[in-house]
């Protein structure tokens, strides 16, 4: 159509300025090291990984922090497939162990290389292991203290482990569950209700929506969506801004998703019955419709809010560019198109989900996430990015052992490839045919 596509790259999570003089500068000093060198370094970090491995073992919980922080900054800087096939289960037990006993800064740390150990392996077998070992100490751990980042870290690691290693719908679900049980109001009655951070509440909705656009083809009760969106409704007209942008996506997921619409005309189709089931469901179509109508209006407030005292520029400006492009996709269904440069390639996004798992998965990698882009062929499957430059197998840079693991149809990376296609197949089979929503406790609780 004729619409003006905005390039909607403020609400693209950090600032990556420098990502393609990083990458660019890398290539530089790789064009004049000798593939010996370039092994020798291999080595060394290898050797460096293994001692932080052996140093999670140690009684000393800054000594553990201190390894954890060293395998955070291997992970970012390389993708560590080798080690990862000769290491996997003990940095993966390790972590867990640190989940269950250590401080919150070293529980926040072992959630990041969890998570990190996820995205390497890629879908299969491994990441289905992280996921059925890491969920319950990771629910357990978050319902144990308050340390907001604590928190925070454990739900967005659940996200990110779920989404790699999830394969059922049902696995899913779960994920979500323990995500929305951490802040929903509607709490069971052995549960202390304890208000949570603005923190707390960005990353639970941030991760929830994140998982939801994985979701196609189920169904659940018009009631429990009404649920979901009602509470995201009320996160609108918080003080937090964090958290009003993240509810704003979640929202923006969920009319894409065509769910409001959906249960909406289910209500009104749904009169046949008695005459008392007819004006439940007269009523529950009205409810939903007066929903919609609310939210539109707070999407239009917000996408013009002048600014509170104190309120960063920054921030504001991402809240009116995320709220414009929310009351357009409203109005007009046109959703935001994003365009950002990865080492000279353009990664492109057209539409909300793709959108929100960008600035997910940018927000998890940190520093990491050029070099993720640039080399992890799962993520590159997720976003339909390919660079340009990449030319892994022609090159005379990369070691023997690389070559291996890439041309091997055995090997950690194919296997990835495969399941991930394969998931991606499956899931596409139900899109736009389904809706879903978190149970966040018994309907009638």
């Amino acid at each position: 159509m004729g619409k003006t596509q905005r390039k909607n790259t403020a609400m693209l999570d950090g600032d990556d300025d420098s990502s393609s003089s990083i990458s660019s500068s890398t290539t530089m000093r790789s064009d004049r090291m000798s593939v010996s060198e370039i092994e020798e370094v291999e080595i060394n970090k290898d050797s460096l990984l293994d001692e932080a491995v052996d140093a999670l073992y140690e009684k000393r919980g800054s000594t553990r922090e201190k390894a954890l922080a060293s395998i955070i900054e291997a992970f970012n800087s390389d993708l560590q497939h080798q080690f990862v096939e000769k290491k996997f289960a003990t940095l993966l037990h390790q972590c867990l162990s640190s989940i269950k006993k250590g401080s919150s800064k070293e529980i926040s740390l072992a959630s990041n290389v969890i998570g990190l150990l996820a995205l390497t392996v890629g879908p299969g077998d491994n990441a289905r292991e992280i996921l059925e070992e890491s969920i319950t100490p990771i629910s357990q751990a978050s319902k144990s203290g308050s340390e907001p980042s604590k928190i925070a870290s454990l739900l967005e690691c659940l996200a990110v482990i779920t989404f790699v290693g999830g394969v059922d719908p049902e696995e899913t679900e779960k994920s979500m569950q323990i995500m929305w049980q951490s802040v929903h109001p509607k709490l069971g009655s052995n549960v202390v209700t304890v208000k949570p951070a603005a923190v707390v509440i960005t990353a639970v909705v941030s991760a929830w929506s994140f998982l939801l656009t994985t979701m196609d083809g189920w169904r659940l009760s018009p009631k429990l969506w009404q649920e979901s969106i009602a509470y995201l409704s009320t996160l609108l007209d918080k003080d937090d801004r964090s958290v009003r942008i993240a509810a704003g996506e979640a929202l923006a997921v969920i009319f894409e998703m065509g769910s409001l619409e959906k249960f909406a005309a289910e209500a009104k189709g749904s009169s046949n019955g008695s005459i008392s089931e007819g004006n439940k469901s007269k009523e529950g179509f009205s409810h939903i419709q007066g929903l919609r109508g609310k939210i539109l209006n707070q999407v239009r407030d917000l996408s013009v809010e002048a600014g509170g005292k104190g309120s960063a520029k920054k921030d504001l400006n991402n809240q009116r560019n995320l709220f414009k492009d929310v009351l357009e996709f409203l109005e007009d269904g046109y959703c935001p198109e994003t365009s950002m440069k990865i080492g000279g390639d353009s990664l492109q996004t057209s539409t909300w989900s793709q959108l929100i798992q960008l600035n997910f998965l940018r927000h998890f990698l940190g520093g990491g996430f050029t070099k993720h882009m640039q080399e992890n062929e799962f993520l590159q499957g997720v976003f339909g990015f390919t660079p340009k430059r990449r030319n892994l197998l022609g090159s005379e840079h990369i070691s023997n052992s690389q070559k291996r693991m890439y041309k091997s149809p055995n090997s950690a990376i194919s296997k990835a490839r495969t399941q991930m296609l394969n998931k991606q197949r499956m899931q596409s089979k139900d899109r736009n045919f389904g809706h879903f929503a978190v149970n966040a406790g018994d309907e009638d609780s």
